[in-house]
């Protein structure tokens, strides 16, 4: 599987026919390399909550490829206004896709959507386990520190994406307990450097933590 991170939190995800991506904040985002007319043949698209640095430029890609959005049910509902195809989730689901299998996970974070009318309810943030063939990758979303990570350990996750930014995150201390309590292979670490609030070393990570961990700049592209 190939994955692509687009800074932030945002990620490109490709396996045989199955190309997603992962909280789509492109426009805005000054440490993307690349931006929504760059992605034409998406298939699925991620949200984890409804903030703007998360679901992004999620309504253009998704018009423009037709893309299914995975996210929660309040999220789902708000898209679907506008023509968009869903499929509504919340914390604990799991369900079975064309292309494998699909956990949501929870996260401790806010979900407003901002619109012109005001500020619409995003139901809850959340994070989400995929499996793809012989690979599970565990995307944290939005989320401070929670005893539910050690829930995760069960999933056997090849490769976390953590949050380290810290002020609206876990920083690298509490990412690095969240790396015990998951137990996962590899990890890559995100929500960082986009904003002086969340500034960050990565590099600080390594030393924390027994599992590998992968520093990607933006645009820079692993494969597992």
């Amino acid at each position: 599987m190939k994955i692509q991170f687009l800074g932030h939190s945002c990620f490109y995800l490709e396996e045989n026919n199955f190309k997603a991506l992962i909280d789509p904040f492109m426009t805005g985002n000054e440490n993307c390399p690349l931006s929504p007319d760059d992605f034409s043949s998406i298939t699925h698209i991620f949200v984890t909550h409804g903030h703007g640095d998360h679901l992004g430029d999620t309504i253009e890609i998704a018009r423009k490829t037709n893309s299914m959005v995975i996210t929660n049910y309040e999220i789902a509902c708000f898209l679907g206004t506008k023509d968009i195809t869903t499929h509504p989730m919340h914390i604990g689901g799991r369900t079975s896709f064309d292309f494998g299998v699909v956990k949501m996970t929870p996260a401790l974070h806010g979900s407003s959507i901002e619109t012109t009318e005001g500020m619409l309810y995003g139901g809850n943030p959340c994070g989400f386990v995929i499996k793809i063939g012989k690979n599970t990758i565990y995307h944290a979303g939005d989320t401070g520190l929670t005893m539910d990570m050690k829930l995760l350990e069960r999933e056997n996750i090849d490769l976390a994406l953590l949050p380290i930014g810290g002020n609206f995150t876990m920083d690298i201390e509490d990412a690095s307990l969240a790396v015990d309590f998951i137990k996962p292979k590899k990890v890559i670490p995100m929500h960082y450097n986009t904003f002086p609030l969340i500034k960050a070393d990565p590099e600080k990570l390594k030393t924390q933590t027994s599992s590998e961990i992968i520093i990607l700049n933006p645009g820079e592209t692993y494969t597992i």
